[in-house]
């Protein structure tokens, strides 16, 4: 796994003949501290500001000079942490120069090597989804699963070459955490799909994946789903996830080819005993504390729909395990809402562990609580 990337971009600016620079103002107008949160700076903005070219390097810098990390996302935004404290502002300046090396917070890939997961991860929280060479062996899943970090080190690739190789399972918790989540025919840890006549109607493992961006700052792909059916009607599917450092979150924009307005759910997969659920419909967000098990303890899962939801229920079904033959019943929280024809729903997934920043379920809620602000107020940014 690469840990470094080199920032040499497509897209960047070309220096006018009147100034070498150009200055944008971050501000927070928050009450809390946004030190991790990334600013989106599209390129487009400051077209009249500065002549564009390609294959030239820019930075970002502080007003001191201080070249930071930053990034040009594949839909032309330049990103990077701005690190500001409550009601702070800062402004930075946009140049060109050398190539920069930059640690990366966030990875992701293919995995051909155990089965087509497709894996993806920041310094917080890691993720992975089930391709098809799976189905053969545990039948269909298009849920989202969850490793339990506690570290911020990138970990993925070195997770699957030690598990398959026999050195470490990553089921066992090493000292960097461990995968004790299950998934089964759900939507695990927040996957959507057609809610409709109080019915799931789920899908079977992504057909085909594409690698958008891959870090530092942000990493994005895109997964396509076969065709299904939803009530006697044929809908495609399609997923763009993004993940960004420093978040528990990854956003999900879910985008169903529909005619009509279609009832849609996203789903964290509710176990029998020990667990808690806190359900906000007002404020758009779940909080779902998984109950522990004999190797973990501590675990709270959350949704948030930043254009919030029509309502939240636990949804209970049956299934025909493709396996066993034999039947497995399944429970969901589900956070309901509507896709409206051409306009993908766009919310977020993610959990926090309390071996890795937050203690208590309270403060995992409180983290969501500003995070949805976050997203309702994003940091006003002015150019100059």
């Amino acid at each position: 796994m690469k840990k470094i990337f080199y920032l040499i971009i497509a897209t960047v600016f070309m220096l006018s003949c009147s100034t070498k620079e150009a200055k944008v103002t971050i501000e927070n107008t928050s009450n809390f501290d946004r030190l991790t949160e990334l600013v989106e700076i599209p390129i487009d903005s400051i077209k009249d500001k500065k002549s564009v070219t390609d294959s030239l390097v820019y930075h970002v810098q502080t007003e001191d000079g201080v070249i930071i990390p930053s990034q040009v996302t594949y839909d032309r935004k330049i990103i990077f942490q701005p690190q500001l404290k409550a009601n702070e502002t800062k402004s930075f300046i946009i140049t060109t120069g050398d190539p920069q090396d930059f640690e990366a917070k966030t990875y992701g890939r293919f995995i051909t090597e155990r089965k087509d997961d497709f894996a993806w991860e920041n310094d917080r929280v890691a993720f992975r989804i089930y391709g098809p060479a799976l189905i053969e062996i545990d039948g269909p899943s298009n849920g989202i699963d969850i490793w339990y970090k506690r570290t911020n080190d990138l970990i993925i690739d070195k997770w699957y070459k030690d598990d398959l190789a026999g050195v470490a399972s990553y089921h066992d918790d090493h000292g960097e955490g461990l995968d004790d989540y299950k998934v089964g025919r759900t939507l695990g840890a927040g996957a959507m799909a057609p809610y409709v006549n109080n019915k799931l109607w789920l899908n079977e493992n992504f057909i085909s994946e594409e690698l958008l961006d891959n870090g530092p700052l942000r990493t994005t792909f895109k997964l396509t789903y076969k065709d299904m059916d939803v009530d006697g009607k044929t809908v495609a599917e399609n997923r763009t996830i993004s993940l960004d450092a420093g978040s528990q979150f990854s956003k999900i924009v879910q985008a169903y080819t529909i005619k009509e307005p279609m009832t849609v759910a996203a789903g964290i997969v509710k176990r029998e005993t020990g667990d808690s659920i806190i359900a906000s419909v007002d404020k758009g967000y779940i909080v779902y504390a998984e109950p522990k098990t004999d190797k973990v303890s501590g675990i709270y899962l959350g949704l948030v729909f930043p254009q919030g939801i029509n309502e939240s229920k636990t949804d209970t079904y049956d299934v025909l395990n493709a396996k066993s033959n034999k039947k497995d019943t399944y429970s969901h929280v589900l956070a309901i809402a509507t896709q409206q024809p051409n306009i993908p729903v766009t919310y977020y997934a993610g959990y926090g562990w309390s071996q890795f920043g937050f203690p208590t379920v309270a403060d995992f809620e409180k983290y969501i609580q500003n995070f949805s602000e976050e997203l309702k107020q994003p940091l006003i940014i002015k150019y100059k």
